[in-house]
């Protein structure tokens, strides 16, 4: 499988191979070089990357926590389809983490981190196609989090978030780039002012974003997602408390 190539390339033998074989092929997924149910084998992965199969095997473990792979006895590993209800779990925990993140922000703005992040949002502006933004957003909420102390929070939400990240890059031919970088502006707006309700409100307003196009994006891609029996589940969500202050 040419995704194969990609996992075994530029691997550092200085350092710790599992981890970097996890980095790899979890980025495969979530990019869907690897479609729901294709297999994948440990011991022509540990060929590929002229590596033993212990490493491989502590990856696909690892990965198997996520729910991006099922590790079958006797039958192989294959690729797990996208759990819609993990989705929804996913989104709603990580509004409630981010939530708080930029309240903390909020009530002590910080002038340093401001002009970053209006860097950031520079950078966001002149990108040139939706993959290059999903890792400028990924910087931007990785950069909240970094600035509230939260840096080994985030590390447990990418955990979390791999199933939404899945969709996210389905969804890649019709990504609101703009409407996304308005709300990031927005937030960065509030932080600023010390507004923390309203930072509270534009955070959860922008993660809630995903949850407008799920429908769509799961009946085009239908064999992707693993529905559960009976209805599709509605999002549940925090009820927002306040609205976007207006500047004075």
């Amino acid at each position: 499988m040419t995704a194969y190539g990609i996992i075994s390339s530029d691997l550092d033998p200085a350092t710790a191979i599992a981890p970097q074989l996890y980095a790899r092929l979890r980025d495969a997924i979530i990019r869907n070089r690897f479609a729901p149910g294709d297999r994948i084998s440990e011991s022509e992965i540990a060929r590929s990357c002229d590596v033993s199969r212990q490493p491989v095997r502590e990856a696909f473990i690892k990965l198997a926590g996520e729910g991006l792979l099922a590790i079958l006895p006797q039958r192989g590993t294959i690729i797990t389809k996208i759990s819609y209800t993990a989705v929804l779990d996913a989104r709603f925990l990580r509004e409630a983490i981010e939530a708080d993140i930029v309240a903390i922000l909020a009530a002590t703005p910080n002038i340093p981190l401001i002009a970053e992040l209006r860097r950031q949002l520079q950078v966001q502006a002149n990108v040139a196609d939706s993959q290059s933004f999903i890792e400028l957003d990924e910087r931007f909420h990785r950069t909240l989090a970094d600035a509230a102390g939260k840096r080994g929070t985030w590390r447990q939400i990418e955990g979390l978030k791999s199933q939404m990240d899945r969709v996210r890059f389905l969804s890649l031919g019709h990504f609101p780039v703009a409407k996304l970088i308005a709300q990031h502006t927005a937030i960065v707006d509030r932080i600023e002012a010390g507004d923390t309700s309203g930072a509270n409100a534009a955070i959860r307003g922008h993660l809630r974003e995903v949850l407008s196009d799920l429908p769509q994006i799961r009946a085009a891609n239908p064999d992707f997602f693993d529905l559960p029996d009976g209805d599709i589940p509605e999002p549940v969500n925090a009820p927002i408390q306040a609205s976007i202050k207006e500047e004075n």
